[in-house]
């Protein structure tokens, strides 16, 4: 998708439409969004769960294959900065393989 490096946006501190500079921003991981989840397993045998016989809930589950219903594209995130008052928002991403500014 090609977008171009500035458009006319409104910005919420000034309170009208200026001009802004588009930037493309990289996203958060899961591992940095979530950081307790990587030794959530570990943590939880340590606590004495996820012993023992009979039902362990998920952990009794077979996995799923790795790439089923996967998307074929992420999320892009978007940033605007305002050339009056030089204050940056982000824009709610949308899905495309590649982004392009001109």
């Amino acid at each position: 998708m090609k977008l171009s490096k500035s458009t006319k946006r409104y910005c919420p501190k000034c309170k009208k439409h200026t001009t802004q500079k588009v930037v493309q921003v990289k996203g958060k991981t899961r591992s940095t969004s979530h950081p307790l989840s990587k030794g959530g397993k570990v943590r939880m045998r340590l606590r004495g769960l996820r012993r023992g016989f009979g039902n362990q809930n998920k952990y009794s589950r077979p996995t799923k294959p790795k790439r089923s219903g996967s998307k074929a594209s992420k999320k892009t995130n978007l940033k605007f900065t305002c050339s009056v008052c030089k204050k940056s928002t982000q824009a709610i991403g949308f899905r495309s393989k590649k982004v392009e500014f001109k």
